[in-house]
């Protein structure tokens, strides 16, 4: 795009947080908190945007073009377990703004996009000091939003952790908090789980834009279409209705159009994350109608020609992880040492790549999420504040005498709440 509109304009002038403006002084991509796009999301109704997991620089390209075509605001994100410290992707948490607003402006992206660290994962008590430091450094490099999940803990720790931790997060930033480990139909959230964590944090004034869930579903590959339970999702969203939480939907990768129509028409959900199936469109691997890997007879994946990296490179992919043992969801390990060699192709083989990724993103946002034409809606949001601090949606409703930290877990005792199977279920 050579001409920007006068509203675009303001927009862009009074919507972008200090740390992005600071980055990029003479950007013209709209990096916004994660409550702006929230917001939109509610004030369209009935909608949810996809938070796409950039793990590579092709998925960025492919998700930014969707939603320009889509006029939807949208969320980029990576995971720490992704792009932190021990990250297996080339994106990761101090680079990922810069890829969004490298590729926003060249590819004359208008819509508002905020920049997402997803399940920033506490899982000890040791890690919260640690986390003091680094946040700051996210927030840094352009984050505009967090998901802070403590979620691995007891309650009573999970609540303390976000407590802790939330002065290190800026009052303008998108917040996320999580009850329940993602991990398929065991531990199971409850609803008396879900208000326990939110209440806490509101007698504490903090007000969570998201809530994610343990309501089913799992990350990566999935081998059925099992997953969101649509009706528990509705019933803890219900329960927290006073405290206007949305909810985040997490490994929304294998579950079939009609559930996720579902989860947008009858949840407060607005957030939806999308890993596993955008690496693999990119790569060319056949996927079914839920985001799912295609596999073989013999387990393996499905390779499309003509689609997704070339032939050559998908069979040196192949060796690399058959040498390390890799199979299935493990897979997404290559994405690290084949970033580089995936950039390395032909122009019209990294196009075709983001193209695939472009297709499969732009149909769940208009014909899924129901997320087209909430760009405006946003801008319109920041234009009627004035500012790219939109304050929070929820108020203190909460007796901080109520939610000290012995009260806290005193009342924790009395939760029923089964974490389900230990293991590693990051992303």
């Amino acid at each position: 795009m050579s001409e920007y509109s006068k509203d675009y304009l303001k927009v862009l002038e009074i919507g972008r947080p200090p740390n992005v403006r600071g980055l990029f002084p003479n950007s013209k991509a709209l990096i916004v908190s994660g409550k702006v796009i929230d917001r939109a999301l509610l004030k369209k109704g009935k909608a949810m945007t996809i938070a796409a997991n950039a793990r590579s620089y092709i998925i960025v390209r492919g998700v930014l073009a969707a939603a320009q075509r889509a006029n939807a605001a949208v969320i980029i994100e990576i995971a720490r377990s992704e792009g932190g410290a021990n990250a297996y992707c080339a994106t990761n948490f101090w680079n990922l703004a810069r890829r969004v607003d490298q590729v926003a402006n060249e590819l004359g992206i208008t819509v508002p996009i905020a920049i997402h660290a997803d399940h920033y994962g506490i899982k000890k008590k040791e890690d919260i000091e640690p986390a003091k430091i680094e946040i700051p450094t996210l927030f840094e490099a352009g984050i505009t939003s967090i998901a802070i999940d403590a979620s691995h803990l007891p309650d009573d720790e999970n609540l303390l952790a976000n407590i802790e931790l939330n002065p290190y997060v800026p009052k303008w930033a998108g917040l996320e908090t999580e009850v329940g480990e993602i991990k398929g139909k065991e531990g199971l959230s409850t609803v008396e789980e879900a208000l326990f964590l939110i209440r806490g944090l509101n007698a504490h004034d903090i007000f969570p834009d998201w809530i994610a869930l343990n309501n089913g579903t799992t990350h990566g590959i999935q081998a059925s279409d099992q997953g969101i339970q649509v009706d528990l999702t509705a019933e803890i969203h219900k329960a927290l209705e006073p405290y206007k939480v949305s909810g985040a939907q997490h490994g929304t990768s294998g579950n079939n159009s009609e559930r996720l129509r579902q989860i947008a028409e009858k949840t407060r959900t607005t957030k939806a994350n999308v890993a596993t199936a955008l690496q693999m469109i990119s790569w060319g691997v056949k996927v079914d109608e839920y985001g799912n890997a295609v596999m073989d007879e013999n387990g393996e994946f499905i390779k499309l020609k003509d689609q997704g990296v070339t032939e050559e490179l998908w069979e040196e992919m192949k060796a690399y992880a058959k040498e390390r043992g890799w199979k299935g969801g493990a897979y997404k390990k290559l994405n690290l040492p084949f970033e580089n060699k995936i950039m390395g192709q032909p122009k019209e083989i990294r196009e075709r790549m983001a193209k695939g990724v472009e297709e499969f993103v732009y149909d769940l946002l208009v014909n899924v999420f129901n997320a087209a034409d909430t760009a405006p809606i946003a801008n319109q949001i920041i234009l009627e504040k004035g500012s790219y601090d939109i304050g929070p949606k929820g108020e203190r409703i909460e007796d901080p005498a109520e939610w000290t930290p012995e009260k806290i877990r005193e009342k924790a005792k009395a939760l029923d709440s089964d974490k389900g199977p230990s293991g590693d279920f990051d992303d």
